[in-house]
C-alpha cells in the first residue's frame, strides 16, 4: 500500500496540516491501496500564497513565450519518463483497462503539453494596432493570474495537463486539486514538476476531498477557476465565481448522440462506435451513449453492436486482456445498477448485459449493457450514466434524428456514422454540441476547441481557444503621433 504524508507547495514536498486521511480504494478488489492527506483550508491557504508569490513576484510571468514553452516541454518529458508507472497507478485507482491506460491516461497528457508548448511560441500575446484616431495601441493578452484547477477522477492526469498546458503557456501559476478517488497519481506529477525545473510556486498540487474544493474556489487569492466534472458541481462553482466576479471555465456532463445514417458500413463503423461509447469503461464525458439508428436498419444496428459488446472481456483493470474494467467506486456501481433497473422498468429491452457479472464476488463491475426499444424521454436516454451502458433509439428520417440528438440538456460531444463524409459534415453542422465526429471514434482533437453547449459547460479547452481564457486583454494607448 502506498502511504503519502505530503503535498506539493512552493516547489517542494511539505507536510500537510491534515489530521484526516483519504483512503484510495481499488475498484478491482475493494481494498485500500493508498492513503494521502485530506488537505485542510490551511493547506489551501499555503498553496494559494505560494502561487500568488510566484505570480506577483516570481520570474515566471516575465519569461518569454519561448522560455515558457521550454518549461512545458520539460514537464512533458518528465511525465513520459514516469509513464508506465503512472498508467498502472491510474488503472489501479479508477478501473481504466491497463491496455489503454498508457495511451489514454499518460501519453495523451504529454501530447497536450507538447501542443501547448508549440502554441505558446506563435500565440498573439501582443499586437500593435492603429487606433480609431490614428494613434498607436498595444493590445496585450496578459496572464489572468493564479488559477485553481479542479480535476475529476476519470482521466485525472490528462485533465491536469489540459489545464496546466494553457495556464503555463499564458504565464499563470496554478493550484491543482486532485479528486479523492485518484489521489495517488498526482504524486507522479509532483515529481515530474520538480524535474522540470519550473520556479517554486508555479505549480502546486493538493490531494483533498470535495469540501476543500469550495474553500479553494472562494479563495480571494485565486483569479480563475477551471473545473471539469459533474454539471451539478459545476453549477455550484459557477455560482460561487459569479458572486465574486471570478473568471471560470466549466467542462461538465454529456449525453452525446451518435447518429447512424442509412448508408453506414456497419462492419467498419461498429468497432469505432463501441470505442466512442465505451472508452474508459464508459467513464468519459464526451462518450457517445445515445445511438440513433434508422428504423429500416434498426435491428441490424442493435445486433451488430450487441455482438461486439458480448465479446468484450470484463475483468481486473491490471490484466492486459481486459477491455472493460470496474467502475471507479461502489457508489458509482450502485448508481449504474439503479439506471439499469430504471431502463427495464420503463420498458426498454436488453440486447446484452443488464447487471453485474455473475460470479464476480468482489470489485465494482458492470457488464457491457445495450438497451434497445428506447425512446428519448426515458431516464436512460436523458441522464449521464457514466458507465458501460449504451442505448439505441430508432428514428424515421434525418430530420427526426437531428431533432432527437438536439433534444437534450447537454451538448458536449456526438458523432455521425455514414457512407459519405461530406454529407456527415452537413448533418454535424446541425447538431447543437461542441465536438462532433464523422466516422471516427476520436472524441476530440488536441489542437481544436473542446467544450459544451447548454449544460455541458462554459468556455473551451484545448487549442489556442483553450489558452485564451487564461489571459486578460489589456490595451495600452499611446498619444497621437507617438
Amino acid at each position: 500500500m502506498e502511504d503519502r504524508n505530503q503535498l506539493y507547495i512552493g516547489g517542494r514536498f511539505v507536510d500537510s496540516d491534515a489530521k484526516n486521511r483519504i483512503d484510495v480504494i481499488s475498484p478491482n478488489t475493494e481494498q485500500v491501496i493508498g492513503r494521502v492527506p485530506d488537505a485542510t483550508p490551511a493547506d489551501v491557504d499555503r498553496a494559494v500564497a505560494a502561487a500568488r508569490e510566484a505570480f506577483d513576484h516570481g520570474p515566471f510571468p516575465g519569461w518569454s513565450p519561448e522560455e515558457r514553452a521550454a518549461g512545458i516541454t520539460r514537464l512533458s518529458e518528465a511525465l513520459k519518463k514516469r509513464g508506465q508507472e503512472i498508467a498502472k497507478t491510474i488503472s489501479s485507482e479508477n478501473g481504466c483497462p491497463i491496455a489503454m491506460s498508457f495511451g489514454t491516461q499518460v501519453f495523451s497528457s504529454a501530447m497536450v503539453l507538447d501542443v501547448y508548448a508549440d502554441i505558446a511560441k506563435s500565440f498573439p500575446f501582443e499586437e500593435k494596432r492603429k487606433g480609431a484616431m490614428g494613434q498607436t495601441v498595444h493590445v496585450r493578452r496578459a496572464p489572468v493570474g493564479v488559477c485553481a484547477a479542479i480535476v475529476p477522477w476519470n482521466v485525472p492526469l490528462y485533465v491536469m495537463s489540459m489545464k496546466l498546458g494553457p495556464a503555463l503557456a499564458a504565464g499563470c501559476s496554478v493550484v491543482v486539486k486532485a479528486a479523492p478517488e485518484t489521489a495517488l497519481d498526482p504524486y507522479g506529477l509532483m515529481e515530474a514538476i520538480q524535474d522540470a525545473g519550473l520556479p517554486p510556486g508555479v505549480i502546486n498540487v493538493l490531494t483533498a476531498g470535495r469540501e476543500t474544493s469550495e474553500h479553494l474556489v472562494k479563495h480571494p487569492g485565486v483569479d480563475k477557476v477551471s473545473f471539469t466534472g459533474s454539471t451539478a458541481t459545476g453549477s455550484r462553482i459557477g455560482a460561487l465565481c459569479g458572486e465574486r466576479i471570478k473568471r471560470c471555465t466549466l467542462e461538465l456532463g454529456g449525453k452525446s448522440a451518435g447518429i447512424v445514417l442509412e448508408d453506414v458500413d456497419l462492419a467498419a463503423a461498429v468497432p469505432q462506435m463501441l470505442g466512442a461509447g465505451l472508452l474508459n469503461n464508459g467513464q468519459a464525458c464526451a462518450a457517445q451513449t445515445r445511438f440513433l439508428a434508422p428504423r429500416k436498419r434498426y435491428q441490424e444496428v442493435v445486433e451488430a453492436m450487441a455482438a461486439g459488446m458480448r465479446t468484450m472481456k470484463v475483468g481486473d483493470s491490471l490484466d492486459p486482456a481486459t477491455q472493460i474494467g470496474p467502475v471507479v467506486a461502489r457508489r458509482q456501481r450502485d448508481k449504474i445498477l439503479g439506471y439499469l433497473q430504471a431502463g427495464k422498468a420503463a420498458g426498454a429491452k436488453l440486447a446484452c448485459g443488464g447487471g453485474a457479472p455473475k460470479g464476480q464476488d468482489r470489485g465494482w463491475f458492470i457488464d457491457p449493457t445495450l438497451f434497445y426499444d428506447v425512446n428519448n424521454q426515458m431516464t436512460i436516454a436523458r441522464e449521464e450514466i457514466f458507465g458501460p451502458v449504451l442505448v439505441v433509439i430508432p428514428y424515421d428520417g434525418e430530420e427526426e434524428a437531428i431533432a432527437i440528438a438536439n433534444d437534450s440538456e447537454f451538448g458536449l460531444g456526438g458523432g455521425v456514422w455514414c457512407g459519405d463524409n461530406a454529407h456527415g459534415v452537413e448533418v454535424a453542422r446541425r447538431i447543437r454540441s461542441g465536438a462532433i465526429t464523422v466516422n471516427t471514434g476520436m472524441l476530440l482533437d488536441f489542437r481544436s476547441p473542446f467544450g459544451g453547449f447548454k449544460k455541458s459547460g462554459i468556455g473551451r479547452e484545448l487549442g489556442p481557444e483553450g489558452l485564451a481564457p487564461y489571459t486578460e486583454y489589456q490595451s495600452i494607448i499611446l498619444p497621437m503621433g507617438a
